[in-house]
């Protein structure tokens, strides 16, 4: 596409967006041209936030699918669109409603935190949800005495033990995208650019090294997290431990400093399914609207409620 036929594209969805009343949400991993024709670009806390509290007729969620579903809960009345039904989540997927129902059952009475990265079914059946942001704030606004059942990033989970001191029980789920963060890949931080400073997403398999480091320079964050540090810090240089995705963002809202990935392997291909074409399309023809049941949306909207209200 030439830059041109780009801006023009743009163009053409900014005023479908205004004809149809919608609203652009895209997060932080989205190519660049669909984040630059977003009205709002950010993590997965941002968005729900945007979407509880949007005007808009139509939600346009550039994003996952539990994403898209986590909109509809939020605001059943509004029309909820994703531009490709195949954009999955890896994570998402590592646990489902009847395994979750099987696990509380090993542990009744256990209070259930679920990592917003996961289908509405799951969210149904838990008491709180959280996201990377706020994460540490849910978990420290349970009593200490109470158990807890964490799903289903198992190194979020573990993060989360080291920061809050609070022994976890934890779903052995993943993101493939972060595991493949390796040691080396933060070995070679410390060997080739020791002077930067190190963000690191606590999704990623190396985030309890990385705090094993006893660093001043490393930080684990939320990609929303990752922005406002880098606006604050008065270092020049940053390696960035999470999908490549937030670079762009990074370089657009923070000129004049250098951002680099750890892994330029870090990419998920769904966040990567949605495109201007497609966001063009679903617009136009009001295409791949999501929908939840209403029982499942009832019985999830209480734990996703109390995540959009916890923490900052």
């Amino acid at each position: 596409m030439t830059v041109d036929t780009l801006n023009a594209t743009q163009v053409e969805v900014r005023a479908l967006a205004e004809e149809r009343n919608a609203v652009i949400l895209a997060h932080n991993y989205q190519v660049p041209e669909v984040q630059d024709v977003a009205h709002y670009v950010g993590d997965s806390l941002g968005l729900a936030r945007e979407a509880a509290a949007t005007a808009a007729d139509v939600i346009v969620f550039c994003g996952v699918h539990f994403m898209a579903e986590t909109a509809k809960i939020l605001s059943p009345e509004k029309t909820v669109l994703i531009p490709d039904l195949d954009a999955g989540c890896s994570l998402a997927a590592s646990i489902t409603g009847e395994q979750l129902r099987d696990w509380k059952a090993e542990h009744p009475g256990a209070i259930v935190v679920s990592y917003v990265n996961t289908t509405a079914e799951v969210k149904a059946e838990s008491d709180y949800c959280c996201t990377s942001g706020n994460a540490k704030a849910v978990i420290e606004a349970i009593p200490p005495d109470q158990e807890i059942l964490f799903l289903p990033d198992m190194f979020l989970g573990l993060w989360l033990e080291r920061v809050t001191g609070r022994k976890l029980t934890i779903w052995l789920g993943e993101c493939h995208v972060h595991a493949g963060i390796k040691p080396e890949h933060i070995e070679r931080w410390q060997t080739e650019a020791p002077d930067a400073e190190l963000l690191v997403h606590p999704e990623c398999g190396c985030a309890s090294q990385c705090m094993a480091f006893g660093n001043e320079q490393t930080h684990i964050l939320s990609t929303e997290g990752m922005v406002r540090f880098a606006e604050r810090s008065p270092k020049k240089r940053f390696l960035v431990a999470t999908e490549t995705g937030i670079l762009h963002r990074l370089n657009k809202e923070v000129p004049g400093k250098r951002f680099e990935a750890v892994s330029e392997q870090a990419v998920c291909q769904y966040m990567k399914m949605i495109t201007l074409d497609n966001l063009r399309t679903g617009l136009r023809e009001l295409r791949y609207e999501v929908d939840v049941d209403a029982g499942t949306a009832a019985r999830a909207r209480t734990a996703l409620e109390r995540m959009v209200s916890i923490g900052s």
